[in-house]
């Protein structure tokens, strides 16, 4: 039997602050590393072989126990795992902050996605859980989608700004006090969840398998990127990975308790939202990195001048997020603003593709990333809604993790994917004689294009989401017909 919505005296919505804010502050520090990393280089003596694990110690543990720390919310309570999430992180920040070797550093940030993972996996399931009626929850979603997306496009800015004012150990010092804040805040406003008990889902051989199996399809995905996908270690970790996901496919069916159970994926809402989300993101990836790119290696930007060229999609993004979307979404439903969206999305990738080597930022930037934040503003909090609403609430952090887990690996499969293609148009244009500007350009077209044709796909595949999610569909948090019909 689905349980109630938890009660508070306090208003839902600083809840529902408290819980962005948590979910910003993680997904900010994904992004703002990379700006920082020549910083972090000189300071600390880091080789380039190593420096890249500046950024994938972080994203290997983030990744991979997401799904698991989605399914301990539900167990034992989703404010007890999201509070000792943001407390690890923060305690991890200032480890990562005072760090004065690799070592160090690197052993901070694999504590940092170890913290980021747990506080972040069950923020989706609880938001979505607030309201019982769509508007309000249709509000809370785009909040959430906004501190998802707004994170990662203000992260290059405070990059830069904390880098150039302060020094690189401030992007980690940052967190502690706003950690500390939200601990103190979410004991006061995050209501209190008795979870199913672990007696009710302690699948410990399947969160092995499925931990262990996404941390190494993670890795293998990213590390992929400097031995190569041809290399033999590539060879040999990638096809154990897919070996190790399909024993927990395999465990799933068979165990008593589940930590994911298949049925959700009878759902329609449920499977086509996430492979929309997988999909879309594997395009925003893309847009983030090679845009970034773009303006800083073909226009010549500085880190700062970059970042803040971002500041205009972070604001439409959050003008549609907390106040548009969810009043659209009410008039017409998820699915033509999912259809909407996408269709803005992958407009902008194709206006992208034309960017010019001698181009203008109000020209050959600007109107694409105007376009883009308009479309995920709209897209993000359809796709959310129609795969949080159909599944039952004492199961929402399991789901909350899986829509987690499905962004993390879209973007790291879509990014390598993308980067591959830049890589050989770039060489190809090289090889021919053209100059460096114009053969990197070349290459960041190719991946536009290529972006555009996940977000293509991604349309294609929101064919399939059921018409029923209109205005007066999903008025509480509970499994919708298609999910009850596969259940029974």
């Amino acid at each position: 039997m689905d349980q109630p919505a938890p009660r508070t005296n306090r208003s839902p919505w600083l809840t529902v602050i408290v819980l962005c804010v948590g979910q910003m502050m993680i997904v900010l520090d994904q992004n703002i590393v990379n700006v920082a990393l020549p910083a972090v280089q000189q300071g600390l003596g880091f080789s380039a072989e190593n420096l890249v694990w500046v950024v994938n110690a972080y994203v290997v543990p983030f990744g991979g126990l997401l799904l698991l720390a989605g399914r301990l919310g539900d167990l034992i309570g989703r404010r007890t795992v999201f509070l000792a999430g943001i407390s690890l992180f923060s305690a991890s920040s200032l480890l990562c902050g005072l760090a004065s070797g690799e070592a160090t550093l690197i052993g901070s940030r694999f504590l940092q996605g170890v913290g980021g993972a747990i506080a972040s996996a069950c923020v989706l399931g609880m938001v979505a859980t607030m309201f019982p009626d769509q508007r309000r929850q249709a509000q809370a979603i785009g909040a959430y989608s906004f501190a998802s997306a707004g994170g990662g496009a203000v992260g290059p800015l405070l990059g830069g700004v904390v880098t150039e004012l302060l020094s690189w150990n401030w992007i980690f010092f940052i967190n502690v006090p706003i950690g500390a804040l939200l601990v103190v805040m979410g004991l006061r406003t995050v209501p209190r969840e008795q979870g199913e008990g672990m007696s009710k889902g302690t699948d410990f051989p399947g969160a092995l398998l499925v931990t262990a199996g996404m941390m190494l399809l993670v890795y293998t995905i990213v590390d992929a990127g400097s031995t190569g996908w041809g290399s033999a270690r590539t060879l040999v970790l990638g096809p154990l990975s897919l070996l190790l996901l399909g024993g927990f496919v395999l465990r799933q069916a068979t165990a008593a308790h589940p930590l994911l159970p298949l049925r959700f994926f009878r759902s329609r809402s449920l499977t086509v939202a996430n492979i929309v989300q997988f999909m879309m993101i594997a395009g925003m990836f893309g847009f983030l990195f090679f845009s970034t790119l773009y303006l800083q290696r073909v226009l010549a930007y500085g880190s700062l001048q970059a970042g803040l060229s971002f500041v205009p999609i972070a604001t439409v993004i959050a003008a549609v997020s907390l106040g548009l979307s969810a009043r659209l979404i009410t008039r017409f439903g998820r699915r033509p603003m999912l259809f909407g969206g996408l269709v803005l999305i992958a407009t902008a990738f194709v206006t992208l593709s034309f960017a010019r080597v001698d181009g203008t930022y109000a020209v050959d930037f600007l109107p694409a990333s105007l376009a883009m934040g308009l479309g995920f503003g709209l897209t993000a909090p359809a796709v959310m809604g129609l795969g949080m609403t159909a599944v039952p609430r004492a199961e929402s952090g399991v789901a909350s993790g899986l829509f987690n887990t499905t962004q993390q690996i879209g973007g790291a499969i879509g990014l390598a994917v993308l980067n591959a293609f830049v890589t050989a148009r770039t060489n190809s244009l090289t090889a021919a004689g053209e100059h460096e500007a114009q053969a990197l350009l070349g290459g960041y077209h190719v991946a536009f294009l290529a972006a555009g044709g996940f977000v293509l796909i991604a349309l294609l595949v929101g064919v399939a989401a059921p018409r029923s999610t209109s205005p007066a569909a999903g008025q509480r948090f509970s499994p919708s017909p298609d999910h009850e019909t596969a259940a029974s």
